[in-house]
């Protein structure tokens, strides 16, 4: 059997490792962040629509009514509005292969909206309780295509495949060392230590581009996202006593999220103003 040492494979390894990721790397439209894309995103947009199918079904939805008119309104004027932007620019419209859908889904008890890879978009009853305003819902609803146009899913899957195989790879040559000081962390504190000083991190810098992008995306759709300020307000005051610390965070706290708003809206009005149809 040929023998290698141990200084040797890592080189080798560390190589391999960036042929690989180096010609996999893409970048997040708009602000032009380097991201790792391991995985075709065809292939995540099919596995999220099935998926998005399945919770349709399984769900309680509102099927009509003025609720679900303004959420289909918002979305068709930010398909518009981001396709023309990308389109006045020159360059590749990143939703050109998204399936849109929109669903309303009957439940007060939750404040939230999400949207799957591809353009498939859920919002709850209970976030419409906070947005109390179309300008608002924009705001959210921006967020959320933002993530999609910026492929964070894909790229979280990405990230996540990196950090298992490099850390197997390291743990066999330490001897275990990372799993024994992951476990024994855990088993002291219930926490996580690559959870924390790696995912949360990396979730609030994709939380805080997409609270950025979706910022820019309601502007181009004309509406008035100086109300992303007291959207966040109320956000906060709903979350009163509830926000975990940042640190076990997957997302900024609202106060930092109103902070980075305050800081961005004059540029965005200035700089993307809404998109003339």
């Amino acid at each position: 059997m040929y023998n290698i040492n141990r200084r040797k494979f890592l080189g080798y390894f560390g190589c391999s490792c960036c042929s690989l990721i180096l010609p996999s790397c893409t970048t997040v439209p708009i602000t032009d962040r380097k991201q790792l894309s391991l995985i075709p995103e065809a292939r995540v947009n099919r596995q999220a629509a099935a998926a998005y199918e399945n919770f349709r079904r399984k769900s309680k939805l509102i099927t009509s009514g003025l609720q679900l008119q303004e959420i289909r309104k918002i979305g068709k004027k930010m398909e518009n509005s981001v396709s023309k932007f990308f389109e006045q620019q020159g360059k590749e419209d990143p939703t050109k292969h998204f399936g849109w859908d929109y669903i309303l889904v009957d439940n007060d008890k939750v404040v939230n909206a999400w949207c799957m890879p591809g353009g498939k978009i859920a919002v709850y009853t209970g976030l419409l309780k906070i947005t109390k305003n179309t300008d608002a819902l924009s705001i959210v609803m921006g967020h959320e295509i933002a993530h999609a146009v910026a492929r964070h899913s894909l790229e979280r899957m990405s990230h996540a495949m990196t950090i298992n195989v490099g850390t197997t790879v390291a743990d066999i040559f330490l001897g275990g060392a990372i799993n024994r000081t992951r476990n024994t962390v855990g088993q002291n504190t219930g926490l996580d230590i690559f959870q924390l000083g790696i995912m949360n991190p990396f979730g609030r810098k994709q939380e805080t581009e997409a609270d950025y992008l979706g910022l820019i995306f309601s502007s181009l759709s004309g509406y008035n996202i100086k109300e992303s300020i007291n959207l966040w307000k109320r956000m906060a005051e709903n979350k009163k006593g509830k926000e975990a610390p940042v640190f076990l965070s997957t997302h900024p706290s609202s106060k930092k999220r109103i902070e980075n708003l305050s800081n961005w809206i004059t540029e965005v009005i200035v700089k993307y103003p809404p998109i003339k149809s």
